[in-house]
């Protein structure tokens, strides 16, 4: 029986040997020893593989956000979440800058990426709003969850770029610049 997790491994795998847009639903299935049913039991979508589990990912960051305590200053707590949202466990840079790397640089991904862009701009605003008192819709919780965003995209293309570069220094500098 394969997991969730396996086949998001082998589909990343495949991902990066053959390409996205070369690799099918079918490919992946096959080389998990799975049927294309059984595929889509996990994921709605081949795209949905390269986010990997996106609704507890944004969960956990929810959680995160939660248990800031209210004496840390909004952005501080802000530039602390984000880098324990994207601390990666040992081992998993490599695959971790695949996975980056699609949901950056490949076209077929952009509107997916862009829907879950959204969401965690959602989850970053929400927090916003709580904190200031404000509407989750006023612009300057909108405005905030957008910058953040940019700090974590710039942060990133600078990670790929450079095969050296830290993650986590990268993310704190990048959202040190918002205060």
């Amino acid at each position: 029986m394969t997991t969730r997790e396996e086949l998001e491994l082998i589909a990343l795998q495949l991902f990066a040997e053959r390409g996205f847009d070369a690799t099918t639903v079918d490919d992946v299935a096959e080389a998990a020893g799975i049927g294309r049913r059984t595929f889509f039991r996990y994921f709605a979508s081949k795209n949905d593989v390269v986010w990997g589990d996106w609704d507890m990912v944004l969960g956990n960051f929810r959680s995160e956000l939660a248990a800031i305590p209210e004496e840390v200053p909004l952005l501080a707590g802000l530039r602390e979440a984000v880098k324990a949202f994207n601390r990666l466990p040992d081992g998993a840079e490599g695959q971790h800058r695949v996975r980056m790397a699609m949901v950056l640089h490949t076209p077929a991904l952009q509107a997916h990426s862009t829907l879950r862009y959204a969401g965690w701009r959602t989850v970053v605003a929400e927090h916003v709003a709580a904190r200031s008192g404000r509407s989750v819709d006023d612009f300057p919780c909108q405005l905030l969850a957008h910058k953040v965003l940019a700090c974590c995209v710039a942060a990133y293309e600078q990670w790929l770029s450079h095969p050296t570069a830290d993650l986590q220094g990268l993310l704190d500098e990048a959202l040190s610049s918002l205060g």
